[in-house]
């Protein structure tokens, strides 16, 4: 799910002396860039800019935590701090990056900047959610996040797109459910099965997987020798998705199995 990220607001670095980035940019092979020297903020902040926009993440993230060891009672260096966090995010370095967005935000929390933080904390879980066959741990983390994003800054142009994004992690972990439910179902595991299906009804009702939730549950139901759940699921069902193939089949499974119930 890689996602484009814009740089953070306010992050971009004032014009400097050209003869200060061209100092930086020529600091010979990459690991060089790194080794402990003593440099003024603007050279080592420039040194760090160039990298990344050459797409060297990996050393921008390092030269931007530099930046901070060097100067820490620079402006730049809060600012390096969320650039750093943003560079290991590029790199798809998401621990490093979750880790450099909290530890901005446990410093700066009322800076202007903490919305962004919160974002790219939320994106870095995003960005590793797996498979719905796979443990969805990092998916639930995803969705904290940017939960949190939206609740603290719900008017930011992030918390717009977070709110997106909410809406596909929580169809992702209704596919979780739906998978495992439909697993119970192919090893008779009925019970089981109908407590998945309740789940996505109740807790991910607006996700695409709502209408085969509620046939599963006909399913389940009947297999149970409860019709008279079953027909209530399928008058659920088709009341609110009345033209979809899942009524269709639980209709016609009411009417072959649970006519009068």
């Amino acid at each position: 799910m890689q996602f484009k990220l814009p740089r953070p607001l306010g992050l971009a670095l004032g014009a400097f002396a050209a003869a200060s980035l061209l100092s930086a940019c020529a600091t010979g092979k990459n690991k060089g860039d790194t080794h402990y020297v003593a440099r003024d903020v603007s050279t080592l902040y420039n040194s760090a800019k160039y990298r990344l926009d050459a797409g060297q993440y990996k050393l921008a993230a390092q030269l931007f935590d530099e930046v901070e060891r060097q100067h820490p009672y620079s402006p730049w260096a809060r600012r390096a701090q969320l650039m750093s966090a943003f560079s290991y995010y590029m790199n798809r370095d998401y621990t490093e990056a979750v880790s450099g967005a909290q530890r901005f935000l446990a410093i700066h929390p009322g800076n202007k900047d903490a919305p962004y933080a919160f974002y790219l904390i939320g994106l870095s879980y995003y960005e590793q959610i797996a498979d719905v066959t796979r443990d969805q741990k990092v998916t639930q983390q995803a969705l904290d996040a940017l939960g949190e994003l939206i609740r603290r800054y719900p008017q930011t142009e992030y918390a717009a797109d977070a709110r997106l994004k909410v809406d596909l992690v929580n169809d992702h972990l209704a596919g979780k459910e739906m998978e495992v439910g439909r697993f119970y179902q192919r090893r008779g595991q009925w019970l089981a099965a109908t407590l998945r299906f309740r789940n996505v009804i109740d807790t991910y009702q607006t996700t695409t997987h709502t209408p085969e939730a509620l046939e599963r549950l006909v399913e389940s139901y009947l297999a149970l020798g409860i019709p008279e759940e079953a027909k209530k699921a399928a008058a659920v069902l088709g009341a609110n998705y009345p033209g979809s193939k899942w009524y269709e089949h639980a209709h016609k499974l009411i009417r072959e199995h649970a006519p009068n119930a």
